[in-house]
């Protein structure tokens, strides 16, 4: 076993008992990908009932219909995830995958103050790790304020943004960051996000990088927020600080979009008001004994999350399979880590580890984007899956 996976007790929420946890395995003897419920540690097969996450999320209640679906035990969370890390997988058993299929994959962008300065610090920078210390000086000096209390769009940070633009200091990162528009963007393509216990990449030709640790909500095809789970939002700030232009080369790479462990669907226990109150925790360790730790309250978000899921769908924009949003991180990656004020990069090996008491926690490995498992399954591949399976005629038409 890879211990840097961790074991069910690890990797599943504090009150797992309790929670209606749904994900997806890879089940061998199927020969594709098959939804999944986690009861009493151990994981279902759903699939005759839902063969697509994306059916299960457009319920009328997902919850409900999550708690009345069965089928057979495909194993234990422990054995899943003993077996999901590429390198000792038997492909003979089943292993856990990220936890959505259809539903786009879309993030928002400095919601945070903090990260909100790290990102006008990257575009100052020009990518470049060596500036960013006295430019964070200068900026805060600026500033002369955390924003914390600043909210989006109100004639208080419209006072903000003509003093910075008076005195040369405005960034294309705080008009996304106290304007009324948020930064939302596709971070990758329908099928390509990764779940845990596998690698993430980060590409070789980039030196500064790091996790974004952040709560991922699930949205419905109509807008309503059906639950909520964990990714990392993996950031190259080397590329994105050359130009905000270049920010899919940044951010939409093979392996570059952790979500997991499972989604953990909403209902009378577990609803938005919880969801606004969860800390996520961040751990990084590394081969050479380096270790990062940091926390990120959803609470000091400067968009409520239902406002982040108004703006990412509606009238403007429709997505018929629903969507799952990362809304962002207050991770400043400042510590140290090879250089004096160069702050923290990743390096190869680094065990990622993003927590929070009520979803989990999402472990993955960093490797170079180049030797990541490569992403050969796409929508063409699962839909003849479910064909072979004779799945398809319970879609819904």
């Amino acid at each position: 076993m890879s211990e840097w996976t961790g074991r069910a007790a690890d990797a599943l929420p504090a009150d797992a008992e309790r929670a209606t946890l749904v994900g997806r395995a890879w089940d061998a003897e199927a020969g594709g990908p098959v939804v999944v419920v986690v009861r009493d540690g151990a994981v279902l097969d759903l699939s005759a009932s839902f063969p697509l996450m994306r059916d299960l999320t457009e319920a009328d209640d997902p919850e409900a219909a999550a708690a009345a679906a069965s089928g057979p035990v495909l194993g234990t969370v422990d054995e899943l995830l003993a077996n999901t890390p590429a390198d000792v997988r038997d492909a003979s058993r089943p292993w856990l995958l990220s936890p959505i299929d259809l539903q786009v994959v879309k993030a928002a962008g400095v919601t945070f103050p903090v990260s909100m300065l790290e990102r006008i610090i990257e575009e100052k920078a020009r990518g470049e790790a060596e500036s960013a210390d006295a430019i964070r000086r200068e900026v805060l000096g600026a500033l002369g304020s955390d924003l914390r209390d600043l909210v989006p769009g109100s004639p208080e940070a419209g006072r903000l943004k003509t003093v910075l633009v008076e005195r040369g200091l405005w960034s294309q990162y705080l008009e996304v960051g106290i304007g009324p528009d948020a930064e939302i963007f596709t971070k990758a393509p329908v099928m390509a996000t990764v779940g845990t216990g596998v690698d993430v990449g980060v590409r070789s030709d980039s030196e500064w990088n790091n996790p974004e640790p952040e709560v991922v909500l699930v949205v419905a095809s109509t807008g309503r927020i059906v639950g909520a789970t964990l990714g990392n939002d993996v950031n190259l700030r080397d590329i994105e600080g050359r130009s905000a232009l270049l920010l899919g080369q940044a951010k939409d790479n093979n392996a570059s979009a952790a979500i997991g462990p499972f989604l953990r669907l909403f209902d009378d226990g577990f609803g938005l008001d919880e969801l606004r109150r969860e800390t996520v925790t961040l751990r990084v360790d590394g081969a050479d004994g380096f270790v990062l730790e940091a926390t990120s309250p959803l609470a000091e978000i400067s968009r409520d999350p239902a406002d982040l899921a108004a703006q990412a769908l509606g009238a403007m924009h429709q997505y018929p399979d629903g969507l799952v949003l990362y809304l962002g991180t207050m991770f400043a990656p400042n510590d140290d880590r090879d250089v004096p004020g160069h702050g923290f990069t990743h390096h190869v090996d680094d065990i990622v580890r993003i927590a929070s008491p009520s979803l989990g926690a999402l472990t993955n490995r960093v490797r170079r984007t180049e030797d990541v498992e490569p992403w050969t399954f796409g929508i063409h591949a699962l839909i003849a899956s479910l064909a072979a399976r004779g799945l398809l005629q319970g879609v819904p038409a």
